[in-house]
This record gives structure tokens, C-alpha cells and sequence, in this order.
């Protein structure tokens, strides 16, 4: 019985999405023009560089932990991180769970693996997240199309005194391997879409199938991943979509929900979505604008002859970031950091702030060291 704003998929169009491509520019532009800043910024850094890696790690872990935090799952921080590491080619890291490691597993293929998308390949991703079968307690379909005869349906929990609220009905089950065999023959097609609308469309087909019995939401969003690094030509991470998305949880659910009933057109999630990436993309540029500043403080500090000491304490204040040690450097902090008397301690940050890798500020005992990167606080 046909629902009275009928789901997109029992529209006799489907799967036929449109949309108003002169309301959607101003954002996909803008989404376009912040994405390639943010490219232009990484490529100054240089993308082997250990100032951008840095970055780079944060922007992992937020990604992960996000991804999964929009499905009310919590990771713990360090396995992620470990995690992370080790995918970014650490050679020490600390303890994982085989769902953790899953989970960063499908977002590294995601972007560093741009040969077409398939079946197999979905369904890997999808078991990745489940490795022992179960989500929590509850055993369910692990690598492969859902299949139950049960309606597969998006609700949110009942309420005293109120029902549960069945917000979305995906297609029936037996309709899923033909559905996602056109959504991956148009993803995988050499079309004229832009990049940002193809991942917005793909992100919405994809939830709007529902294949998976779990992990929809994740999978979905390695999606989203895998087509903007293919259209972008990236293969690293650069943005946290999913951070911005956990920000704007409720948004991203209702502006879904809508797209998903009446009459396929996409224009609105297109243009809610784009401005999403666009707000992603200005988030990393922070993370990499401080590695860009990094990076040229340590490019002005090598033609300088510094010693080992002076090196492994610099290096110390410009991983602390903005603000460096609470209270400062001082003679005692840098005699004890690289374990040398006071006279040489003296002599050494004497020849740091004659090198100007370093701002003193204070006099006698008050006398407190800051590294030198522009922009910094210092301590005045």
C-alpha cells in the first residue's frame, strides 16, 4: 500500500534522483574552491612531511571516532590511536581491538584504493566492522546483502506513553543485490557529475538501499570517502566529515529523512551536504595551517647550526603547539629536559634566542623562553 509521500524507492522514477543544479552552485562551489585550499595548504607542508603526518593523525582518529560515535558506539581513544599509527606506517604502536582495527581498516581503503567499487568489496568493509559476527550481544548477517523478510526499517526508540517512530522503510530485502548493482554500475560510470554532488547523491542511494543488516551508517560514510578521494584524486585523509556530521547529528538525520520520501529530488540534501564538506574542509585547514607554520619555522631553523639539545627541546615547545609548556621554558625545564648543568643550559638558550628560535621573556628568576613561530602566543 503505497505510503501518502511515498518512500523515493517506490516512486516510479526511481532510481532517478534530480536536481536544481543553478540552486546547488553557490554551495558545491564554495565546497569545491575550501576543498582544493585545503589541498593547496597540504601540498605547501609536503604530505611525507612529520609536521603534516601529525596532522594528518589527529584528523584519523577524529574520523574514526566520529563514524562510529554517530551510531552511539564509543571507541576507546588509545586503541584508535594505535591503531591509526600503525596504518600511517608507525613501526611502534599500542594494543587494538580486531573492531577497531576493522573499522580504521575500511577507512584506509576507502581513500587509498581507487579501483571501482563492487559487491565483494562492500561486503568486506561491512564484515571488517563486525568481526566476531555480532553487533553487541546480537548475532546478524556479516558479509553479505541483508536477506531477512522482516521490513528493514530506520526507528527511533519508544517512549513512555509514546510508540516507537518508524521514520524510513528501506526496500525489501529481496530487491537488494538488484538495487546495489545499479548504484555501484552508476557510481562506477564515468559521468558528468560533479564530485561533491556524486558522493552527496551516493551517501543518499546508499542509505536509501540500506543493504547491510548493520553498519549501514559507517559503510555509507567510507562511501562518501571513497568518492570524493577518487573524484579528488587524494589518497590520504584531509578532512573529518563524520566529525562535522557528529556536530550536526540531528541535521544530518532529518535532512537524510527527507530526501528519502517523495518525489527523488536530491537538491536539498545536495546543498545541505556540500555545505557540510565545506565546513569539514575549513576545520582541517586549521589542523593544517598549523602544520604549514610548523613546517616554515623548522625550514627558517635549518640553515642555523643548532645542536642536538637545542633540536630535541624545539622540537619539544613546537609539538606542544600554540602556548608551548604551561608556565613557559625555563634555564631549570631545559637542564633537566636534556640533562645538562646550568651553565650549559644558559649558554644554549643564550644562542636559541640569538638564533631567534627563540623569545625570551621576564628577567631573573621570572626569565621565561618561547619558541619563535609566528602567530604564536608568548608569553607578553
Amino acid at each position: 500500500m503505497p505510503h501518502a509521500t511515498p518512500y523515493v524507492w517506490q516512486n516510479p522514477s526511481w532510481p532517478t534522483w534530480r536536481y536544481d543544479h543553478a540552486s546547488l552552485m553557490p554551495a558545491v562551489t564554495d565546497a569545491r574552491q575550501t576543498l582544493g585550499e585545503l589541498l593547496g595548504a597540504a601540498r605547501t607542508v609536503g604530505f611525507a612531511s612529520e609536521n603534516l603526518e601529525n596532522a594528518l593523525e589527529e584528523i584519523w582518529i577524529q574520523e574514526a571516532i566520529s563514524t562510529a560515535a554517530i551510531e552511539g558506539q564509543k571507541l576507546d581513544l588509545a586503541e584508535v590511536r594505535s591503531s591509526v599509527m600503525k596504518r600511517l606506517g608507525a613501526t611502534t604502536y599500542g594494543a587494538r581491538s580486531r573492531s577497531v582495527e576493522g573499522l580504521v581498516a575500511v577507512m584506509h581503503d576507502a581513500i587509498s584504493n581507487h579501483t571501482p567499487l563492487d559487491e565483494d568489496r562492500l561486503c568486506a568493509w561491512q564484515a571488517a566492522l563486525f568481526p566476531t559476527g555480532r553487533s553487541g550481544i546480537q548475532k546478524i548477517e556479516v558479509g553479505h546483502w541483508r536477506s531477512f523478510k522482516e521490513p528493514m526499517q530506520i526507528v527511533s526508540a519508544a517512549r513512555i506513553g509514546k510508540a516507537a517512530t518508524v521514520h524510513y522503510e528501506a526496500p525489501p530485502s529481496n530487491r537488494v543485490a538488484r538495487e546495489m548493482q545499479r548504484l555501484l554500475a552508476w557510481l562506477n560510470a564515468q559521468g558528468s557529475e560533479d564530485g561533491i554532488v556524486k558522493a552527496a547523491i551516493a551517501h543518499l542511494w546508499f542509505e536509501s538501499i540500506h543493504p547491510f543488516e548493520d553498519g549501514n551508517g559507517r559503510v555509507g560514510r567510507a562511501v562518501v570517502d571513497y568518492v570524493l578521494a577518487r573524484e579528488f584524486h587524494i589518497d590520504v585523509r584531509l578532512i573529518s566529515l563524520s566529525a562535522q556530521l557528529q556536530a550536526n547529528r540531528k541535521q544530518y538525520y532529518d535532512a537524510l529523512n527527507q530526501a528519502q520520501k517523495g518525489e527523488l529530488d536530491a537538491t536539498a540534501w545536495i546543498m545541505w551536504f556540500a555545505v557540510e564538506i565545506a565546513a569539514a574542509c575549513r576545520r582541517s585547514c586549521v589542523v593544517v595551517g598549523a602544520a604549514v607554520v610548523k613546517a616554515k619555522f623548522w625550514a627558517e631553523q635549518a640553515q642555523k647550526g643548532c645542536n642536538e639539545r637545542q633540536v630535541k627541546v624545539l622540537r619539544k615547545l613546537v609539538a606542544a603547539g600554540d602556548g608551548g609548556f604551561e608556565g613557559g621554558l625555563t634555564r631549570e625545564k631545559y637542564a633537566k629536559m636534556v640533562a645538562v648543568s646550568d651553565a650549559t643550559a644558559t649558554r644554549d638558550l643564550a644562542a636559541l634566542v640569538e638564533k631567534n628560535a627563540l623569545l625570551v621573556r621576564g628577567v631573573g628568576k621570572g626569565t621565561k623562553y618561547y619558541v619563535n613561530v609566528a602567530g604564536w602566543e608568548h608569553g607578553g
